[in-house]
């Protein structure tokens, strides 16, 4: 059993007032249920990009005979809360949680993926399995022509205390972040059918290595 969760929602942006409402994030911290998430400068948006990659991805891994769960099952609603992904792993006893995302830096040139980890660990589950889980995303990531992040996290990895997602798992769980979505070249990449199923195999193969499937 996989949980696949791709990043916000096309319907958060008509309705500021249910995604601004503020929900447990773990660490005894709250934060917004959930936020709109950035685009390219061309306007293609993170959260059609993450579902889209998330349904490859899970194709990818059904085809392995892989139980796979979505946090959200439509790009046109509002939410979940990160709260609430991160409860949906939970109940289902998942043997690994990815969420998926990307990033909206403006400084110039940045760009490159990288994989976040809860640290310190809350729990066992965050300990070793979340980082050899976060682990093997990057190798494969990496495998599949991706370049590390050259402005944020190490050799494409980072360990994070403030993702809501990331704290309240009793799951190994990881968050990868594809790329960065204000940088022309890996725009390019995210806006192409081509280019998204190359993040989903690098993210699918990261999640059968792990698993040993």
């Amino acid at each position: 059993m996989v949980v696949l969760d791709p990043g916000h929602n096309g319907g958060n942006a008509a309705n500021p007032a249910a995604i601004k409402r503020q929900v447990p994030a773990g660490r005894g911290r709250t934060k917004p249920c959930n936020t709109t998430g950035t685009s390219t400068n061309d306007g293609y948006p993170e959260h059609e990009f993450t579902f889209d990659v998330a349904q490859r991805a899970g194709k990818l891994l059904a085809d392995k005979g892989i139980r796979v769960i979505y946090t959200r099952s439509d790009d046109d609603s509002v939410g979940p809360c990160v709260d609430q992904r991160a409860e949906i792993g939970n109940t289902a006893q998942a043997a690994a949680v990815v969420s998926i995302h990307a990033d909206g830096n403006t400084s110039p040139g940045a760009n490159g993926f990288h994989v976040a980890y809860s640290s310190p660990p809350l729990n066992d589950a965050q300990g070793e399995p979340s980082e050899q889980l976060t682990r093997s995303l990057r190798d494969s990531l990496r495998e599949n022509g991706f370049r590390y992040s050259d402005y944020l996290g190490e050799e494409g990895l980072s360990g994070r205390n403030d993702l809501a997602g990331l704290n309240l798992s009793e799951r190994p769980a990881a968050l990868v972040e594809c790329g960065n979505m204000r940088n022309a070249t890996e725009a390019a990449r995210m806006s192409t059918s081509d280019g998204r199923q190359q993040y989903a195999a690098g993210i699918a193969n990261g999640i059968l290595t792990y698993l040993g499937a």
